[in-house]
């Protein structure tokens, strides 16, 4: 939920630069998300199959999410 509420309050302030910064958080919430994952598989949660399909998913956002940040910075 972090990641898209993020995005989508970065898109209402009146500034590119205040957008980046969103943008930037949820990388870090993608971050957040990425070391929950670890701690569910080292407990047992979800297998180890499923972590790295997750993980490669994630690594994806954490690429649109930067390629896209960098767009955005490159107007400021």
């Amino acid at each position: 939920m972090s990641v898209p509420s993020n995005i989508a309050e970065g898109a209402s302030r009146e500034s590119p630069k205040k957008f980046s910064r969103f943008l930037e958080i949820a990388m870090g919430s993608c971050y957040e998300i990425e070391t929950q994952l670890l701690i569910s598989n080292n407990l047992g949660f979800i297998e180890a199959r499923h972590l790295e399909t997750l993980k490669t998913e994630l690594d994806s956002i954490i690429k649109m999410i930067s390629k896209f940040r960098s767009t955005i910075k490159s107007r400021i």
